[in-house]
């Protein structure tokens, strides 16, 4: 029996679905209506997802979903739904749970069979060709035969996601110990690749938050080993492969355990990240490669990721065309040997020896991916360089290269925008204008936290999570609110300018109304207003991105000492301490979570900066590192708790306050920094 449908993806605006609009299978989108659909006609469902720029995705397009013999059983036989997981976060944590508890492990592209009414009975990730239409055929037959036993799966499995993402509350007195922090990093180490950074297994993802954790429990607490291992792993990230040497810019991790061959696609949310942490890195440690990295990856940005509005596209493809036509992963930034010394002439010798046109730097088919060994001292010692010339050569190699590689076909491009995930590079300049005092950083944070207020805010005083040609769709998720709370106040420290403070504030209170779970003391992952899923999840895990609910905590967290607001700081330590039971066993699943606690665990200062001088005093102050601290300031009156009744219209005096009590002010910064100490 065939059924007459048409692939509706056409309609869509996701670059990921707009890719499967052409294949002969009738795709259609995840709504109420195809799913109304799937209930009338009582028809399994397959809800297969992915994102644009992922490899694998596409080898399984290829293969499977551009195949006629695949698209006729899938089309005679299930209602096919395509989904864009950045689009759609909540569909893909729920049939990604799913896929877990079926097999032990997920990743995409996710592939899933669902009864008519979207309750998962079989999944997987990528299938062959044969795989993929026996086991379709299989499962057709069996809801023929005996659909009592889909029916019987899908109940088991029901219960198993349900129970997936539970938090209970902990009910336990509250005592935040800085021994848990200590026991966790300890059997974390374990792991710890203390020659090549990161983890001690490939492939290697550069998890930014942890990272940033390590980084400031390092310094923070004078942690000298802690402090080396961060460094290496900063360093062989910066010299591997994964960063793009020519021009700028972040892949997503590397398959091998040198981070040399990188997975070559290029996602906003690692980018804005890792921004963030060079930054902070570089202000801990005045090491010049950090700033380097933070000029480099925003200068890919500017180039490659941002729209004339001042909106950040999501990602780059691994893939592109190479020179005989075909999509091939990497065509864009490899090099051969051969191209190298056409283009560099005398200076492929010493280039060779610096980006390592070597065993160290081969990689496949004749090509080479760029990758450092060595310092800069090492290399100007060895060839008999100043620093100036090599820097000099440096310069001319990239701007010669980056030319060249113009000339490629590019990786595709997706160009959606997701408030999320911009709300995270706006955190990115903010933080970069932090420490580099570039006016040209701060005016980017600006434009695009000012896109998120204007055309992503909706009436309801709530977001959208999705921009794409000039329309903003999907009710927003936690993440949204999460980072862009996050941002806004980042925003707000850095420029005093107080709207951007209440607009966390205002944000923040949505959230408590329709995100709120009043049994747990947590957040959901979507509004109440959302139309249900098969489990209604809580995302507290912190992964390549923090956990919204983690985000959120320190939110709270700060939010509470802005405004006095004790509920917000009993919410945000209930929080915490329902995390307690798993921190020690899964730290790396918690970073931000101890991040967190490392605010409660060491003095947290609030400093108030008032007077006309305010602005001022704010960019000395930030010339140093000191993570445990807020900033508040006005050059004028101000009504806020931190500032009410501090001004002085004759000087500009620095209040350092920790647990309530306040020092004397002061109005040199040495003398605010020895408060701190």
């Amino acid at each position: 029996m065939t059924h007459q449908y048409t692939n509706e993806l056409i309609n869509e605006t996701s670059p990921y679905l707009l890719q499967h609009a052409h294949n002969p299978i009738h795709w259609k989108a995840w709504n109420d209506n195809t799913l109304a659909e799937a209930k009338e006609k009582n028809r399994l469902i397959i809800i297969s997802v992915g994102y644009a720029a992922c490899h694998w995705c596409h080898v399984m397009e290829h293969e499977s979903f551009e195949n006629i013999e695949v698209a006729q059983v899938m089309n005679n036989n299930y209602i096919n739904i395509k989904v864009d997981r950045e689009e759609r976060p909540d569909i893909d944590q729920v049939y990604m749970n799913a896929v877990q508890l079926l097999t032990g492990s997920g990743g995409w592209p996710l592939n899933v069979v669902a009864l008519p009414d979207g309750r998962p009975v079989w999944g997987g990730t990528y299938f062959k060709k044969e795989q993929w239409i026996k086991t379709l055929e299989q499962i057709a037959d069996l809801y023929i035969t005996n659909p009592e036993k889909l029916h019987e799966y899908a109940e088991k499995l029901e219960t198993g996601i349900k129970s997936l993402d539970i938090v209970s509350l902990n009910t336990n007195d509250i005592n935040f110990k800085k021994s848990i922090i200590d026991n966790a990093i300890n059997s974390w180490s374990q792991n710890f690749d203390y020659e090549k950074g990161g983890t001690n297994r490939a492939p290697k993802f550069m998890m930014p938050n942890n990272l940033h954790f390590l980084l400031r429990e390092a310094y923070q607490n004078n942690h000298v080993e802690l402090q080396k291992y961060v460094n290496i792993t900063l360093t062989k990230i910066a010299y591997g492969g994964i960063f793009d040497h020519i021009g700028g810019g972040f892949s997503r991790y590397s398959v091998d355990n040198k981070w040399h061959v990188p997975h070559f696609e290029k996602m906003l949310y690692d980018n804005a990240q890792l921004v963030s942490l060079y930054s902070d890195a570089y202000l801990a440690t005045k090491n010049p490669l950090y700033k380097e990295v933070v000029y480099d990856t925003l200068d890919f940005v500017g180039r490659e990721l941002t729209n004339n509005d001042g909106t950040f596209y999501s990602s780059l493809d691994a893939d592109s065309i190479n020179k005989k036509g075909d999509l091939e992963e990497g065509a864009f930034y490899v090099w051969s040997k051969k191209e190298l010394q056409n283009l560099l002439d005398e200076d492929f010798q010493l280039f060779s020896d610096y980006y390592s046109i070597n065993d160290y730097g081969f990689w496949e088919h004749g090509n080479y991916v760029l990758i450092r060994k060595q310092s800069e001292g090492v290399i100007t010692k060895k060839h008999n360089i100043s620093t100036k010339v090599l820097k000099e050569k440096l310069k001319n190699w990239k701007s010669i290269l980056l030319k060249e590689r113009e000339k490629r076909n590019r990786p595709r491009l997706d160009d959606k925008i997701l408030t999320s995930w911009n709300a995270l590079m706006t955190k990115g300049y903010i933080d970069a204008y932090r420490i580099f005092n570039e006016e040209r950083f701060l005016k980017a944070a600006l434009k695009n936290a000012q896109f998120i207020i204007s055309i992503q805010s909706k009436n309801d005083g709530g977001l959208n999570h999705n921009y794409k040609n000039g329309k903003s769709t999907i009710n927003g998720y936690l993440e949204d609110y999460a980072t862009t709370i996050d941002a806004f106040i980042s925003i707000y420290e850095n420029t005093l300018d107080e709207k951007w403070l209440r607009y966390a504030r205002n944000l923040l209170n949505y959230t408590l109304d329709y995100f709120f779970d009043d049994k747990s003391n947590m957040f959901f992952f979507t509004s109440n207003l959302d139309t249900a899923l098969v489990s209604r999840t809580i995302e507290y895990r912190d992964n390549v991105i923090p956990a919204s609910n983690s985000i959120m905590a320190k939110n709270l967290f700060k939010l509470s000492h802005y405004f006095g607001n004790s509920s917000y700081e009993k919410i945000a330590t209930t929080m915490l301490n329902n995390m307690l039971p798993e921190l020690e066993k899964y730290p790396s699943a918690f970073s931000n979570w101890m991040d967190l606690m490392l605010n409660y665990t060491n003095n947290y200062y609030e400093v108030a900066i008032v007077g006309k001088h305010a602005e001022k005093k704010l960019i000395a102050l930030n010339k140093t590192y000191i993570p445990n601290k807020l900033i508040a300031g006005s050059n004028e009156e101000n009504d806020l708790p931190l500032l009410k009744g501090r001004y002085s219209e004759d000087k500009t005096l620095i209040y350092v306050c920790v647990n309530k009590a306040c020092q004397f002010p002061v109005s040199e910064i040495n003398k605010a920094f020895d408060l701190m100490k």
